[in-house]
C-alpha cells in the first residue's frame, strides 16, 4: 500500500470521532453516579459476550464439516507461517506506536516502509520488512482479519513450505509493481501478499473439486467476516482493485494453478514447488533490473540547499565588511566569482542525475533554472563591482530575486510538501 501519513483513513476518520465523542460526553452528563455504574457493568458483559461467540465462531467446526477437518488436520497438523506473521506485524505496530513519535512517512520508513530512492539503490530487503509494517491500527486490523482465518485454512490446505512461497513472492511482486507506479511514495502493509493467499486458495478450491479435500461451503462462509473487513478497508483506502490487489491476486492465482495441481490427493510436491520458486526468483530479477539506482533526488535538493544558506550567508557577512571599509570591491567580486564557480559545478553534477522519478523531474527542472539563474546573478554581481556599474548590480539582485522564486520550489521537496 503506497500512501502519505497525510492519506491515512484514521485521519480522514477524526471529525467524525470527535463528533461521538462530544455526543458520548452529553449523554454521559445526564447520568447519575449509579447509572454510570451500571452502564459499566453493561458494557463489560457485552464485551465478554462478544469476546466468546468470536472464539467460538473461529475454533468451532461448522455442522457437515467434520471429515474435512480431520482430513486437515492429517494433512498439517498445525499452522505456524500465519500465527508468526499475525504474531511479527502486530509486535512491529505495537513497537512503532510506542517508539514517541506519531505514525508518519519517517516512521514508517525508519522501521522498514519502501521507497523507490532508498529500495532501489542497495536496500531491496524493505521490499519484505514493508510487509511487516502498517500506517495504523486500522491498518493493522483489517490485514490481520484477512489473513488470520483464510491463512490458516490454505496453509492446512498446501502446507506451511507452499504457503510461505507464494505469499513472499506475491508481497514482493506487488510491491515491485507499487514502487515502479508510486516511486517516490512510501509503500507498507502486506495486501498484496494476502490477495496472494486469497489467489492461492482459489486455485486450490478449483483443483481440489470433488475431492476428499473439497473446501465446503459451510467452511468458506467462516472466512468471509475477515476478508470483508480487508476488502472494505482497502476498497475504502486504496480504490478498487489496485496494483496491490490485481498483482497479489494473480501471482497467487498462477502459483496456484501449478501447485495446487492433484491437491486433493497430496500437498504440491517438491519438483514443481522448486521450479516455481526459480521461475518467481528469476520474474523479480527481472522486474526489479529496471529500478535499479533510482535517483534520490531529496538528497540532491539538501544540496542545492546548503549551497545556497552556506554561500549567501558568507557573502553577506563580506558585504557588511564592505560597507564598513574592511573590505574591497575586488575582493568582494572574487567572492562572488568563486561562488559562480560553485553554483555551476551543482548544476552541472545535477544535471547529469538519470533515472529520475517521474514526480519529481519538474522539481529537477525547477532546481537546474534556479541554479542557471543564480550563476547568472552571481556573474553579473561580479561584472557590476569590478566595472563599479550599480545598473549591473541591480540587475543581478533582479536576476537573483527570479531565482529565489524556483528556490522555494526546491526547498519543497526537501520539506516533503511536494504533491506526489
Amino acid at each position: 500500500m503506497a500512501r502519505g501519513a497525510d492519506l491515512e483513513p484514521e485521519h480522514h476518520m477524526l471529525p467524525m470521532l470527535l463528533f461521538l465523542a462530544v455526543v458520548l460526553g452529553l449523554f454521559l452528563r445526564k447520568l447519575n453516579a449509579e447509572e454510570r455504574v451500571q452502564l459499566v457493568h453493561k458494557i463489560i458483559d457485552l464485551s465478554r459476550t462478544g469476546i466468546a461467540v468470536a472464539r467460538r465462531y473461529a475454533t468451532q467446526t461448522p455442522p457437515g464439516c467434520d471429515d474435512f477437518y480431520a482430513a486437515l488436520r492429517t494433512r498439517t497438523k498445525r499452522t505456524l507461517v500465519t500465527p508468526v506473521i499475525v504474531v511479527a506485524s502486530v509486535t512491529i505496530y505495537v513497537l512503532m506506536a510506542n517508539s514517541g513519535s506519531g505514525l508518519n512517512e519517517q516512521l514508517v520508513l525508519d522501521w522498514g516502509g519502501s521507497l523507490g530512492p532508498r529500495t532501489t539503490n542497495g536496500e531491496w530487503w524493505r521490499l519484505w520488512t514493508a510487509m511487516f509494517v502498517h500506517w495504523g491500527l486500522l491498518h493493522l486490523i483489517a490485514d490481520v482479519a484477512g489473513l488470520a482465518q483464510t491463512g490458516r485454512l490454505v496453509e492446512r490446505l498446501v502446507g506451511p513450505v507452499a504457503f510461505a512461497f507464494v505469499f513472499v513472492a506475491a508481497g514482493l511482486i506487488a510491491g515491485l509493481r507499487e514502487l515502479s507506479v508510486h516511486p517516490v511514495a512510501v509503500t507498507a502493509g502486506m495486501s498484496g501478499a494476502i490477495f496472494g493467499i486469497y489467489g492461492l486458495l482459489l486455485a486450490t478450491c478449483a483443483w481440489g473439486w470433488r475431492s476428499p479435500l473439497t473446501v465446503p461451503f459451510a467452511v468458506l462462509k467462516t472466512i468471509w467476516p475477515g476478508a470483508a473487513v480487508f476488502f472494505v478497508y482497502h476498497v475504502a483506502a486504496d480504490g478498487f482493485f489496485t496494483q496491490s490487489m490485481s498483482w497479489g491476486l494473480a501471482v497467487g492465482l498462477a502459483c496456484g494453478g501449478i501447485l495446487a495441481f492433484g491437491i486433493g490427493a497430496h500437498k504440491p510436491l517438491v519438483r514443481p514447488l522448486c521450479a516455481s520458486m526459480a521461475a518467481t526468483l528469476a520474474i523479480i530479477v527481472v522486474f526489479a533490473a529496471p529500478l535499479r539506482g533510482m535517483a534520490d533526488v531529496t538528497r540532491e535538493m539538501s544540496s542545492v540547499i546548503e549551497l545556497e544558506t552556506r554561500t549567501a550567508a558568507a557573502y553577506d557577512a563580506e558585504v557588511v565588511r564592505f560597507r564598513k571599509g574592511r573590505q574591497t570591491a575586488e575582493a568582494l567580486a572574487g567572492m562572488a566569482e568563486a561562488i559562480a564557480a560553485d553554483v555551476r559545478a551543482t548544476r552541472d553534477s545535477l544535471a547529469s542525475i538519470t533515472n529520475v522519478p517521474p514526480e519529481h523531474q519538474p522539481v529537477v527542472n525547477d532546481a537546474l533554472e534556479y541554479l542557471r539563474l543564480r550563476e547568472n546573478s552571481w556573474r553579473l554581481r561580479v561584472e557590476g563591482l569590478r566595472a563599479g556599474r550599480m545598473q549591473t548590480l541591480r540587475e543581478a539582485e533582479r536576476v537573483e530575486s527570479a531565482a529565489k522564486t524556483l528556490f522555494v520550489e526546491v526547498e519543497k521537496l526537501k520539506s516533503g510538501k511536494v504533491e506526489k
